[in-house]
């Protein structure tokens, strides 16, 4: 399988800190990774390096087969979709979903005077239909429930058909019930064969969808542990992970962890 992710020993520091600390991950086609670990582990950084917004200190990170530094991130960043807070915090909460969507094509946020395509037009309408939210095309983001926001994010990060699709905490602050529609939704999106590579990255391991294949497990900057999801979400490996002791326990393609009493 290609390789579409392929991180050697990739290092970020900012002044005295590192939050990175020569980190090796490689991701091939047809793969769902999850990346998780305790706050401050890395995980939005390696996000931000995965997605052609943020250069290695040391190390060497190739994006669909091109290294960052020789490349025109630019050029590369349209084929990667990426759903996050940051991004989320540019949408103007005047425009509507309709154009949440949309401007995507153009990489922008907020619509001005650029023009867009019947076919552009089309695909914004059916990825609003597939993640349910079709019936909100009219409404401006800002009056979105935080759930309908978080489907609105994820159709736009699928607008220019990327090759890979990164999603930093999708999950944060839904309820249970916004919770639960959003990984059924990231499951039927993992079991098909023609979406993107995916990397869905989340504190809780409740917040894994089926048909994830994958896990990297994040601590202190470094990697705790990285393979199949059923080899990774092990109580003994969490519990190293969280330094906390966790009972891993798993209902058909759900788990759940839990402090042990």
């Amino acid at each position: 399988m290609t390789d579409v992710l392929d991180l050697q020993a990739v290092t970020i520091r900012r002044g005295l800190t590192t939050i990175l600390d020569e980190v090796s991950w490689t991701v091939r086609e047809g793969e769902r990774w999850v990346v998780l670990g305790r706050n401050g582990a890395g995980k939005t950084t390696l996000l931000q390096v995965a997605s052609g917004r943020m250069h290695p200190t040391a190390g060497t990170a190739e994006l669909l087969g091109e290294r960052l530094g020789s490349v025109d991130v630019f050029e590369l960043r349209p084929r990667i979709g990426l759903s996050s807070a940051a991004l989320a915090d540019r949408i103007p909460s005047g425009e509507t979903v309709r154009d949440v969507v949309l401007t995507a094509a153009y990489g922008v946020t907020g619509r001005w005077r650029e023009t867009y395509e019947e076919l552009d037009e089309s695909r914004a309408a059916d990825l609003l239909r597939a993640f349910g939210v079709a019936h909100l095309a009219d409404r401006y983001f800002g009056t979105l429930s935080e759930g309908e926001r978080k489907r609105v994010q994820i159709a736009r990060s699928l607008m220019t058909d990327p090759e890979l699709l990164l999603l930093d905490e999708p999950a944060a602050g839904l309820d249970l019930g916004g919770r639960e529609e959003l990984v059924a939704a990231l499951a039927e999106l993992a079991g098909d064969a023609r979406s993107p590579v995916l990397v869905l990255v989340t504190h809780h391991v409740e917040e894994i969808p089926p048909n994830f294949t994958h896990v990297l497990l994040l601590k202190d900057g470094r990697v705790h542990a990285a393979g199949p999801v059923a080899e990774v979400l092990t109580s003994e490996t969490l519990s190293g992970a969280f330094d906390v002791e966790l009972v891993v326990d798993r209902a058909g393609e759900r788990w759940t962890a839990r402090a042990e009493r």
